[in-house]
């Protein structure tokens, strides 16, 4: 007995807008992410194209030439257009590029921006009355632009609707991953983050600002997390990790903002959403067995935590990821 395929995204064809100046780093990782070929995982992968209103060869940070793989016309067949990022804050976008991001917008396809990236979806309109973010740079200068735009400064990604705007730099393998989540499920994505060597999720109201990128050995919590996640269908309480930990609470709350950019409690709760998401997809397990096993205690409690982070019920995401056996 082998497990069924896990389908893929109903479109998978994921355009990149581009133009001259694009920032090689946010353009690499939606590459790795969309861009690879992964026969590994045994679904229908994206196909990414290139796509650009500005004439080439392009110019892309460090000087290096960059040619787009196809015409423009690729945007209205896309399911999915990324922008990396709009290098010149200060000119508005062309246009044409404008008229084709709403006319993108207006037939269903998803539209995600990376850092400043933001302001061409912004200057579209498309941004107004949504809450949105980008570099924390650029976060005042997007508000002060587009002052319909709630734009958060300080968070990792924002999704609203089909449209998703992530912070600067790495905040975009965060982004990445949470569609690839969306569209093939945690245990694809997973296996994704893996071979990328990052963390498989990281929930996109985390804190763009994190005090400390190498925390001293003595005082990491990585053990501690490890022998939490290890635990979930137990009463963990941010009181019992403080203890665990020999440290006060305060410490204890000190630690992770400046560790993981969140508090114990919304880590603990969003492992437990993780552990969820691994069971409806593996397992035929009823929402009562998954909310004890996740920690949750009560099926009430799951959907509540569940929806307000995944989107949606725990029986339409099983409904959608789940692999269920069948005879080879």
């Amino acid at each position: 007995m082998t497990p069924r395929r896990v389908p893929g995204p109903a479109n998978r064809l994921v355009a990149v807008l581009i133009c001259d100046g694009v920032a090689l780093f946010e353009f690499g990782i939606v590459a790795e992410v969309f861009g690879l070929r992964r026969p590994e995982l045994g679904v229908p992968w994206y196909d990414m194209v290139t796509v650009s209103f500005d004439p080439p060869p392009l110019t892309a940070t460090g000087g290096v030439r960059v040619l787009p793989s196809h015409s423009v016309r690729m945007l209205a067949k896309a399911g999915t257009i990324v922008i990396p990022n709009w290098p010149r804050l200060d000119e508005p976008p062309p246009a044409a590029m404008l008229d084709a991001v709403r006319a993108a917008h207006k037939r269903g396809a998803r539209l995600l921006s990376i850092c400043s990236g933001a302001f061409v979806l912004a200057a579209a309109g498309l941004l107004d009355g949504r809450h949105a973010t980008t570099h924390w740079m650029h976060a005042g200068k997007l508000a002060a632009r587009f002052p319909k735009v709630h734009v958060e400064p300080s968070v990792l990604y924002v999704e609203s609707g089909r449209i998703f705007t992530a912070a600067g730099s790495a905040a975009g393998i965060d982004l990445g991953l949470h569609l690839v989540r969306q569209d093939y499920g945690s245990d694809i994505a997973n296996q994704v983050a893996r071979r990328m060597v990052v963390a498989p999720h990281r929930d996109g109201g985390q804190s763009q600002f994190v005090a400390s990128a190498m925390p001293p050995v003595d005082g990491s919590l990585a053990p501690l997390m490890e022998w939490a996640s290890a635990r979930l269908d137990q009463p963990l309480t941010v009181q019992s990790l403080a203890k665990k930990g020999r440290m006060s609470l305060r410490t204890l709350a000190r630690r992770f903002e400046a560790q993981a950019g969140t508090t114990p409690h919304q880590w603990l709760t969003h492992q437990r959403v993780l552990a969820a998401q691994r069971l409806l997809e593996t397992s035929e397990a009823s929402i009562d067995r998954v909310a004890e096993l996740s920690g949750f205690v009560t099926a009430e409690t799951l959907r509540h935590h569940f929806r307000q982070r995944v989107g949606t019920s725990p029986m339409a995401y099983r409904r959608r990821f789940a692999q269920r056996l069948r005879v080879a």
